[in-house]
């Protein structure tokens, strides 16, 4: 075993090259965060308000507003306060827990993503069976699971993570993440790599059925004749499935990044910041495009 010691302190190296604009990135994070708050709380507040949206698919889209104040939680706070210091330093139990929040965060918009597809997939498909289906009871699974899920593996993946010994504290990134972490551990991670390919797993499969879905409308307003079910689909699927897929290139980037043992000279830093400030906006966006989903 290499030099392994009690690691207290992780020093974040992710914004060494923003040392001149320190002022204006500030500025730009703070603004971002305060519009992602903005839009998500007008979303879930006017959803528990309007009656008329008591609908599985806008109860949803709360819980996908509700996660998006969760995740944002977890980075910008901490990324504002590193803007504003010249060393960026995080403790152990802080990067444990941006890394929890974070991959909770992560992992339930994923879910909720699908539960949504299979929510619109019903309503499109089987219309004459959506309210049989797509009960009061179902809903409250469909939100169950899609929270209990990336909570409870998250925690898996943070207990594997926390009993190795570290022989290192550097992190080159602006956030704590697990294959940081991971890289400093002074023992086999091979528990680690085990679980990493089950969850990595369980995504693609979430990622076929929202496919699988989606070939089903696509094939239902093709046979169909009527206007208003081809309407119907449209609005729901673009707004969705532009999220889904800007979420899903934020995350192949994030997880490229992380697994090359150098960073991408293509990809800076400030871009793979860029883009995921980008996804929380549009994703907390509550514009004509979201509110036509009925």
């Amino acid at each position: 075993m290499e030099n392994s010691t009690q690691v207290k302190l992780f020093y974040l190296f992710g914004l060494q090259e923003t040392f001149n604009n320190k002022s204006i990135y500030f500025f730009l994070s703070l603004v971002t965060y305060l519009l992602i708050i903005t839009v998500n709380l007008t979303m879930i507040i006017t959803i528990i308000q309007e009656k008329g949206l008591h609908e599985p698919m806008y109860i949803f889209l709360c819980s996908l507003c509700v996660n998006g104040l969760y995740g944002t939680a977890g980075f910008y706070p901490k990324l504002l306060l590193d803007l504003q210091s010249d060393v960026q330093v995080i403790s152990y139990g802080g990067c444990l827990t941006q890394t929890y929040v974070i991959y909770t965060s992560v992992l339930c918009e994923m879910s909720t993503l699908t539960v949504m597809s299979y929510d619109r997939y019903v309503a499109i498909c089987r219309p004459l069976l959506y309210h049989n289906i797509v009960t009061s009871l179902t809903v409250r699974k469909l939100l169950l699971l899609s929270w209990c899920y990336p909570l409870f593996i998250s925690l898996i993946a943070l207990i594997l993570t926390a009993r190795l010994p570290l022989c290192g504290s550097r992190i080159d990134k602006i956030f704590c993440d697990n294959p940081s972490i991971l890289k400093h551990a002074c023992l086999p991670i091979t528990f680690n790599q085990i679980l990493n390919k089950c969850m990595i797993l369980v995504h693609v499969l979430q990622l076929l059925f929202i496919v699988f879905s989606y070939c089903q409308i696509v094939r239902t307003c093709v046979k169909s004749s009527k206007g208003r079910i081809k309407q119907k689909a449209f609005s729901t699927c673009s707004p969705h499935l532009a999220s889904l897929l800007n979420f899903s290139f934020v995350c192949f980037l994030t997880l490229l990044h992380s697994r090359l043992d150098r960073p991408m000279n293509n990809v800076p830093t400030e871009a793979l910041k860029a883009l995921s400030d980008m996804k929380n906006v549009f994703l907390g966006r509550p514009g004509k495009n979201r509110m036509s989903l009925r």
